[in-house]
């Protein structure tokens, strides 16, 4: 697969009767999504119910047993040179945020563009910057992830991740392992991307941010993708019994 052509104009993500096994456990069950270009879909469900699942196996960091998943038109490529650059064209950020830790935040952010895009070291590191200072931490360039708060060393991951310049960003519940002072300056970073018409999956339990910034909710129980709505629907009038007792022990704190 070639990188995704700038003229592309079909669904970002089409996943197609998806399954997917770990032993005996069904994580995923005959999953059915489409994700437009520009669209913000948020994940929600209990824990254990597949989300993180689903959002793994879109740059194939999972592989899935059935179904296909294609990515701006194309099947995703099993492995090699293709799936190497699929996966620089798909911005990825976990709840650990996964910087190298011997590296200055600035170095973490220029590393991709530098080995993948082939981009002097001068120019890359002008865009870090500029990234840096787009997630409000241009102040830290310089220091080790170590020296970071988890909310900033998580603003660092999202600017790592836009250094790709990624047609797709996923986010596998970003804020999960942050200080609840920490989770609104990345929520607000991630407010940010969705206003600039980046297309995103986003897997939270933040339901603020999907009342707020979802283009659609998409609602998992038991690896089943139970329902898909727009945010206002989703949590005023859930279709399934799943989703109404999942909403009452979640809103109710």
């Amino acid at each position: 697969m070639s990188q995704v052509p700038e003229d592309y104009d079909g669904p970002l993500v089409v996943m197609e009767h998806v399954d997917k096994h770990f032993g005996p456990v069904h994580v995923l069950n005959d999953v059915n999504l489409t994700v437009g270009k520009g669209e913000v879909v948020v994940v929600i469900g209990p824990s254990g119910s597949g989300k993180s699942t689903l959002c793994r196996t879109i740059n194939r960091l999972e592989p899935i047993d059935s179904g296909e998943i294609r990515v701006a038109g194309q099947p995703l490529p099993a492995e090699g040179k293709e799936l190497a650059m699929l996966r620089a064209e798909v911005g990825m950020v976990f709840q650990s945020f996964n910087l190298f830790a011997h590296k200055t935040i600035l170095d973490n952010v220029t590393l991709g563009p530098r080995k993948v895009r082939k981009m002097p070291k001068a120019a890359a590191e002008i865009e870090a910057m500029t990234l840096l200072e787009r997630v409000g931490i241009t102040d830290q360039a310089g220091k080790l992830p170590a020296q970071l708060s988890g909310g900033q060393q998580q603003r660092a991951a999202i600017a790592r991740a836009l250094a790709m310049h990624p047609k797709l960003m996923l986010f596998d519940e970003p804020t999960s392992a942050l200080d609840p002072e920490m989770i609104n300056e990345v929520l607000d970073v991630m407010v940010d991307l969705a206003r600039n018409d980046m297309t995103m999956i986003v897997v939270t339990h933040e339901m603020g941010f999907a009342r707020r910034v979802a283009d659609r909710v998409v609602f998992m129980s038991d690896g089943c993708l139970l329902e898909q709505a727009a945010p206002d629907e989703f949590f005023t009038n859930p279709q399934t019994d799943r989703a109404k007792d999942f909403l009452a022990k979640i809103l109710k704190h």
